[in-house]
C-alpha cells in the first residue's frame, strides 16, 4: 500500500489533513462553447460541481458527452465561456496565462492517456522535470525527491532508462510518478488506463486509489464503468450536462 511505501524523506508527498469546511473544487454555472465553421457547439451546458478534499472521483459519460472539456476547464487548460471554477480557493478562471501556468505546475498533477512523457529525457529526468520547471524544491533536493517517487511507483531500477524501454504501464506509473513531484493537492487523469490491458490497468488504478486513500484529491476520467464503480464517487456526463 501507498504508506508502507513511502520514505522519510517523501513524507511531505503523504499530505492529508483535515479537510476544511469548504470543498476543494467548486464548479458554478460553467459553460464552454466552442466556435468554429461549422457553428458553435456548447461542451459544457451550466455545470454545477463540488468536490471535496481527498475524494475519488470518476467521471464517466460517452465520447463528446464533455468528460475532457471538464477536466480541461478544471486545470485552466480551457477558460470557461462563463461560469466559475474556484480551486483551493483561487478563482482559476480570473487568472492570466503566466498566472496560471504557475498555479497548475504547483497545484495540480495531470496524468494524460498517453503518458506525454519526453522521449529524449530519461525516467528520472521526466519525473524531475516539474520541479526544475517551478522551482519549488532546492536544486539538490530533486533529484533525491525523483527517485524516491519511482521507487514509490515501483521503478527505482529504471530511472536511468529513456521512457521507450518501458511497458506501457510502467510508462503511465512514471507519469504518475511526474503528476507527484511538485506535491499538489490535486491529481488529473484523463483516461489514465485507456492504452493497458486489464491486469496493468488494475495496478495503475490501485495506486491512484492508494493515493486518493492518503490524502491526495484525485480525478479520473474513464471509459471503464467497472473501475469507475470503485471510486468513491461516480460523476455521469451526457451532453455537456452532469445527469447523475
Amino acid at each position: 500500500m501507498f504508506k508502507t511505501l513511502l520514505k522519510p524523506q517523501l513524507m511531505s508527498i503523504n499530505s492529508a489533513t483535515m479537510s476544511p469546511a469548504s470543498p476543494l473544487i467548486e464548479l458554478r454555472q460553467v459553460y464552454k462553447i466552442y466556435e468554429s465553421s461549422a457553428g458553435k457547439f456548447t461542451a459544457l451546458k451550466g455545470v454545477d460541481l463540488t468536490i471535496e478534499h481527498g475524494e475519488f472521483v470518476a467521471i464517466v459519460g460517452k465520447s463528446g458527452s464533455g468528460k475532457t472539456t471538464l477536466i480541461n476547464v478544471l486545470a485552466g487548460i480551457d477558460r470557461p465561456t462563463s461560469g466559475e471554477v474556484i480551486v483551493a480557493g483561487e478563482p482559476v478562471h480570473r487568472l492570466d496565462e503566466g498566472e496560471l501556468a504557475a498555479w497548475r505546475g504547483a497545484s495540480l498533477g495531470i496524468v494524460f492517456q498517453f503518458f506525454q512523457l519526453l522521449p529524449t529525457l530519461t525516467v528520472l529526468e521526466n519525473v524531475r522535470l516539474p520541479m526544475d520547471f517551478c522551482n519549488l524544491f532546492a536544486p539538490l533536493e530533486r533529484e533525491q525527491r525523483a527517485r524516491a517517487l519511482l521507487e514509490l511507483v515501483g521503478l527505482a531500477e529504471y530511472a536511468d532508462y529513456l521512457p521507450s524501454r518501458l511497458s506501457g504501464g510502467q510508462q503511465q506509473s512514471a507519469a504518475i510518478a511526474r503528476a507527484l513531484a511538485n506535491d499538489p493537492k490535486i491529481i488529473l487523469t484523463d483516461e489514465p488506463t485507456g492504452n493497458l490491458d486489464s491486469r496493468t490497468a488494475e495496478q495503475v488504478f490501485g495506486l491512484l486509489r492508494s493515493l486518493a486513500e492518503n490524502g491526495k484529491t484525485v480525478i479520473m476520467v474513464t471509459h471503464d464503468d467497472d473501475l469507475a464503480a470503485r471510486a468513491k464517487r461516480v460523476i455521469a456526463l451526457k451532453d455537456g450536462e452532469i445527469v447523475s
